[in-house]
């Protein structure tokens, strides 16, 4: 009778350890699954690579306008600097 019991008690524990098994089967990351994260990750990749491409780009732009910008102010400068020593110079001569 007590192989009965150990018989009985092994089907158990094999029924258990089964259906363990079945579920970390289930966890389990397939190669498909895997192969679907890397197309992912490529495509985040990517995007991102485009996105930078695209910030450089718009810092870029955004520096040859303020240059520009500079420039513009630097002449008006020289030009307000010119006119000031001819208004002194056309006071003085009064």
């Amino acid at each position: 009778m007590s192989k009965d019991i150990t018989n009985e008690q092994l089907f158990e524990f094999m029924t258990k350890m089964y259906g363990e098994m079945q579920e970390i089967k289930e966890n389990m990351a397939t190669k498909d699954d895997l192969a679907k994260t890397n197309q992912s990750i490529v495509r985040l990749e990517d995007k991102m690579d485009m996105n930078h491409k695209a910030l450089y780009d718009g810092y870029k732009l955004t520096y040859e306008k303020l240059t520009m910008l500079e420039e513009k102010v630097n002449e008006v400068d020289k030009k307000v600097e010119r006119q000031d020593v001819e208004i002194r110079v056309i006071k003085g001569a009064k």
